[in-house]
């Protein structure tokens, strides 16, 4: 028999890829945190002889979730100004409160927070931009979770940097700091066109060029945007960013809201990735993005939460259902985005905008061993006709037991096991008590 790390039983395994597969009564082999194998249960018995080996026959694993847009350290900013339009919002009450609280501090206890919600919610990686990246990178690396973390841009000082070249030096400093970290990547994180300025967005690109990373940018968010970008400019946002030369494949743009048929074009002849944030743009009223139209032109779409600051959660199954079915209110059909393709922005999309689709995003040998085990043995998700519609539209996040990350067990039966749950909550609830009394 072949000595492994970890065998996991479960009742049934979604990989993710090939596309609409369930496999039932299989277990994943797992050795130096890498899928070695999935196969029937009883062959894997009798193949392997593992460390630990985790029985979960009422269990369903898959690709744990990637959340390609976040702002990680905003979860202690959760609920404070609800139910305004985004510009008042950002402009009149989570600028000022960044002006007067933003520190080391505050990332670090806002990111342990967010982690720890993410976690539990089963993400295994995200995709973050906000200020003290370097202290996110520690943090997420502390926690065992994979994270790509922002090295932000913007034109106006705030506590990071003063200007767009210090930004910028900031973000090459860090980039050469994490070369080599396993689970921590970096990509040019521009805030948005609104906020910065044409000559740092070249700058960034010619950097992207020479360092091949991601660039994760607000894009299209809502129409105020468009009309400014007009005035200013004398084209929509997507053309100024066309002709400074960003339309790529290492684009990554957030929201797309405001968009025009010729635009999803020109996103999908360059290989743009798309970020879709359904609950945040609904409850900002930014708009819609039309999913349906983006992926039947071959656009990649994935998936992510926004800040807990404009959503109010970081629950990415919860995100899953809201994409589905805002798909087919925007769309006028009940086909569009069905559960599986659900899924797949919430995973292997997410991998493919990162550029870590070779490592994540779907269980397959050679893979991270990045994976999630949900109960189904419950009142919430039977009787059992399809998987992955139970996944999608009668799953919630409690239902999530388990949580993998490069073969690490970071969440045991419901439990975190690399983050102090008690101390996260009295850091949260003192930055309450001081953000409330100001």
């Amino acid at each position: 028999m072949q000595t492994i790390d970890i065998l996991i039983d479960a009742g049934w395994i979604i990989p993710v890829e090939p596309a609409d597969c369930v496999m039932e009564d299989c277990s994943i082999a797992i050795h130096h945190g890498r899928i070695v194998e999935i196969l029937p249960s009883t062959d894997a018995a009798e193949k392997y002889n593992a460390n630990t080996h985790h029985h979960m026959p009422g269990h369903l694993l898959t690709a744990g979730f990637i959340n390609t847009h976040t702002h990680a350290a905003m979860s202690l900013m959760r609920g404070l100004a609800d139910d305004l339009p985004l510009m008042d919002w950002l402009q009149n009450h989570i600028w000022p409160a960044e002006s007067a609280w933003m520190s080391e501090d505050f990332v670090r206890d806002g990111c342990e927070l967010a982690i720890a919600e993410m976690l539990r919610s089963g993400t295994t990686c995200f995709n973050d931009m906000y200020f003290f990246p370097d202290i996110t990178a520690r943090v997420a690396r502390d926690a065992g979770i994979r994270a790509v973390v922002g090295l932000i841009v913007l034109d106006f000082p705030t506590v990071w940097a003063a200007t767009a070249n210090e930004y910028i030096e900031k973000g090459l400093q860090l980039n050469d700091q994490l070369h080599g970290e396993e689970l921590i990547r970096t990509a040019f994180a521009p805030h948005a066109p609104y906020t910065v300025s044409d000559q740092p967005l070249q700058q960034v690109q010619t950097l992207v060029n020479e360092l091949d990373l991601p660039i994760h940018i607000h894009l299209h968010e809502i129409e105020s945007e468009i009309t400014k970008s007009i005035e200013q400019f004398g084209v929509r946002p997507i053309e100024r960013l066309n002709q400074l030369g960003l339309l790529s494949p290492n684009l990554i743009a957030v929201h797309m809201t405001q968009l025009q048929q010729q635009e999803i074009e020109l996103l999908a002849e360059n290989g743009v990735h798309i970020v879709h944030c359904p609950q945040s743009n609904l409850k900002l009223a930014s708009g819609f993005c039309p999913v349906d139209q983006l992926q039947n032109a071959g656009v990649n779409v994935a998936l992510g939460t926004d800040g807990a600051a404009s959503n109010n959660d970081l629950d990415m199954g919860n995100e899953m259902q809201t994409a589905a079915l805002l798909a087919k209110a925007v769309s006028g059909n009940a086909g569009s985005l069905p559960a599986a393709n659900a899924l797949e922005m919430a995973t292997i999309n997410g991998a493919r905008a990162l550029g870590l689709d070779h490592l994540i995003g779907s269980l397959l040998p050679g893979k991270s061993a990045d994976i999630i085990a949900i109960d189904m043995n419950t009142i919430e998700t039977q009787p059992l006709y399809n998987l992955d519609s139970q996944l999608v539209y009668a799953n919630s996040r409690d239902k999530i037991t388990d949580v993998w990350v490069n073969g690490q067990h970071l969440l045991n039966q419901r439990e975190l096991t690399t983050l102090d749950t008690t101390a996260i909550l009295t850091k949260a609830n003192n930055w309450q008590q001081k953000i409330k009394a100001s």
